[in-house]
């Protein structure tokens, strides 16, 4: 074969063989295609936390201002100021057992409420009806403290819908009571309360905060709680309460409750009364949570180390965050 014929034959054998530029080039544009589709996800997310205006709808519904919470909610504290309540002798302080509140969480559309209105006895029924004509729920209503005067009641209340409705629904319940309308933020330093705070925190194994005079430290439970397929956050009332009132010499009055399941009641009781801390109440707060919580209230005053460990100790038998 002469040499022409040698180029024809590769010419021909090139244009089976060798793929055109542009294939060549598809290994390429598939990488960047590629790239793309990682850097920009074809069905984003969308975030399910509502944003400072939709809290801000709801703060001028409730005619004060709430605190949005490390896990999502936003707390309305409503401290009952006004009632001047007396327990063996002690003068109690709203933070240590009168202290109103409510919260809200957003999930998608819908918003859930929860809460706690501490309530003179005349107040009970208007407030009741009002609530329920506003479509928040009663969940609740009974005792937290024994022998306590002037006698008060503790209304627990639940919502689901719109949160700016349920809002509105819980100011118009208010107005019916004497609570106190909203009181500036503090910017008060720390105070130093008269008992051993940091010993009782090392004790109890969690930090609180001086708020009022008053040492609160707020202990999760470690599982999931869900109220109509929702989480419900610790801050919007399944934390176990542990608060403490300085009375004198080292002494406080303690009042709070225990979150429990079922299989923890009788332990948690018996570890308090080891410990001479009375248990004043036992009963739900909600309807349809799961796990079913029962919520343990409690009463002494004592040495305030001695009291913590007592709490402690009644801790070990639930299943509380450490």
């Amino acid at each position: 074969m002469n040499y022409d014929n040698l180029l024809r034959e590769k010419a021909r054998f090139s244009r089976f063989c060798m793929p055109p530029i542009s294939l060549m080039m598809l290994p390429i544009v598939l990488l960047a295609a590629s790239c793309l589709r990682a850097q920009k996800p074809a069905h984003p997310e969308k975030s399910t936390q509502p944003g400072a205006l939709e809290w801000k709808q709801v703060e001028e519904a409730m005619g004060r201002s709430g605190a949005v919470q490390a896990d999502g909610a936003i707390k309305f504290a409503m401290p009952r100021k006004d009632l001047k309540v007396v327990v063996g002798g002690i003068a109690v302080k709203p933070g240590l057992a009168l202290g109103s509140w409510a919260a809200f969480k957003k999930e998608q559309s819908q918003a859930m409420l929860m809460g706690d209105l501490v309530l003179s006895g005349d107040e009970v029924a208007p407030v009741m009806a009002r609530l329920q004509d506003g479509g928040v729920e009663v969940t609740a209503l009974h005792n937290h403290l024994l022998d306590e005067s002037p006698r008060v009641m503790y209304m627990h209340i639940g919502g689901q819908g719109d949160a700016v409705k349920l809002a509105t629904a819980l100011h118009d319940a208010l107005a019916l009571t004497k609570t106190p309308g909203a009181a500036p933020a503090s910017t008060a330093p720390a105070e130093k309360i008269g008992i051993d705070v940091g010993q009782i925190e090392r004790i109890l194994g969690h930090n609180g905060k001086v708020n009022g005079g008053i040492l609160q430290i707020a202990v999760p439970r470690s599982e999931k709680i869900l109220m109509h397929g929702m989480q419900v956050p610790p801050s919007m009332g399944v934390a176990t309460g542990l608060n403490f009132q300085p009375t004198e010499n080292g002494r406080a009055a303690i009042a709070g409750d225990f979150v429990l399941l079922a299989r923890e009641v009788n332990p948690v009781i018996q570890a308090l009364r080891e410990h001479g801390i009375g248990v004043t109440g036992l009963h739900s707060h909600m309807l349809e949570e799961q796990p079913r919580l029962f919520f343990m209230h409690f009463w002494a005053e004592g040495d305030a180390v001695k009291l913590a460990q007592g709490l402690r100790a009644a801790l070990d038998h639930t299943n509380s965050a450490r």
